[in-house]
């Protein structure tokens, strides 16, 4: 199989270019799959944007399939930064016959992408395509943790097929599994039942509240940089500022503070796919969504390109580039070890891991937290991430 039998090009039509463009545009720099017969060279390429068509399985919000060309619109207007980008859009993916058809060449496509250390950045189309994406990387075999940003948490009823409001059920239930944890970004509690919250702390997954965020969104960082995948969720950004889905609220992030939550992501060096779903063009207010998406994709670029590459790992975590602190707490057998990179001031911890599963957990058992996990572990506190990743791996 090859890309291009599950792709259409970009309608340059609906980007609405005239004229000539300034050479530093993102219409300059991207280099588009237009024509049929000339396929970007994915050599030397970084990012690649992937539009899906797909709304079959969006409850209460048909018409969200329509968004990538929407978005593309205001992606290719703006410039490309102090950066040197090199981005290619792959197009859109053709529904398949039925949504299976459709999740197994996103699955596809993604792994092929990943393989190639080449960052997916996804436009859909409805949320349950994260379960596509969830599915690329088992076919990699690859443990993977994932965070959404979301307004709720996405479980519905067990008996339902899967739609865009219960698809974390099936990726929670998937077998094999290869989720190691599941994080949740914002959510409102009067979305959210009981039952559902009392499932993920049995499960020691993480969940934010939105109130918590949004007074502590500097600690949305280390969150963020343990995440391999991301999922986006438009309908948790408040009405007044994204009004382009059937699904949208009075609270929410604000525009400025999703830009924020994903340019965290582009500066993690785990994150390697990203999708933004739920954009409705039916129910946009002079395409003031489809401009904030795009915007939102251009500070992923930019923190991508601002990436340190300094992941602690078995054989450089003792090394120069890292000061090391151990701090021993009374009652407490462990000693609980922080490694602070010189050359980010971002800091980790390590989990106590069995050598038989060290190999399996390489990417795991550090865990990314802030300096105030390490203040609260001086202070005889143990970090609730902490505890968490440890009651998993022992």
């Amino acid at each position: 199989m090859e890309l291009t039998d599950f792709l259409e090009p970009v309608n340059k039509a609906n980007l609405q270019i005239s004229g000539e463009q300034h050479p530093l545009s993102l219409s300059e720099i991207i280099k588009s799959y237009y024509d049929k017969n000339q396929f970007p060279d994915l050599d030397n390429v970084d990012i690649a944007i992937i539009g899906i068509t797909e709304d079959r399985n969006a409850v209460n919000n048909p018409g969200c399939r329509l968004a990538p060309d929407y978005v593309r619109k205001y992606l290719y207007r703006l410039f490309q930064g102090s950066f040197k980008a090199k981005i290619a859009d792959l197009g859109n993916i053709i529904p398949g016959e039925t949504i299976q058809d459709t999740y197994s060449a996103v699955k596809f496509a993604i792994a092929l992408l990943i393989e190639k250390n080449i960052i997916p950045v996804i436009v859909g189309g409805s949320q349950d395509l994260t379960y596509a994406n969830y599915l690329a990387y088992e076919s990699l075999g690859q443990i993977i943790n994932l965070v959404n940003v979301d307004s709720s948490f996405d479980l519905g009823a067990k008996k339902d097929s899967i739609n865009n409001n219960n698809y974390l059920s099936s990726i929670f239930t998937h077998q094999p599994n290869y989720l190691f944890n599941f994080t949740n970004i914002g959510y409102q509690t009067y979305f959210v039942d009981q039952d559902a919250l009392e499932l993920m702390d049995k499960l020691y997954f993480d969940v934010y509240r939105l109130g918590y965020v949004r007074q502590n969104i500097e600690e949305v960082e280390p969150i963020v940089r343990n995440g391999d995948m991301l999922s986006f969720d438009i309908s948790s950004i408040r009405q007044s500022d994204a009004p382009a889905t059937s699904n949208a609220s009075p609270n929410g992030f604000y525009g400025e503070e999703a830009c924020q939550i994903i340019r965290y992501a582009g500066l993690s060096d785990k994150i390697s796919s990203v999708g933004f779903y739920e954009m409705n063009p039916a129910f946009d207010k002079g395409d003031q969504t489809a401009h904030l998406v795009a915007q939102m994709i251009w500070y992923f670029i930019e923190g991508f390109y601002n990436r340190k590459d300094d992941f602690p790992t078995k054989t450089n975590k003792n090394s120069k580039s890292y000061i090391k602190y151990v701090v021993s707490l009374k009652n407490f057998q462990n000693e609980i070890v922080f490694y602070k990179s010189k050359m980010s001031d971002r800091w980790w911890m390590e989990i106590p891991c069995p050598s038989l599963l060290q190999t399996k957990y390489e990417r795991q058992h550090l865990v990314p937290c802030s300096y105030k996990d390490y203040q609260a572990t001086c202070c005889e506190e143990i970090p609730d991430r902490w505890w968490q990743v440890y009651q998993k791996i022992m």
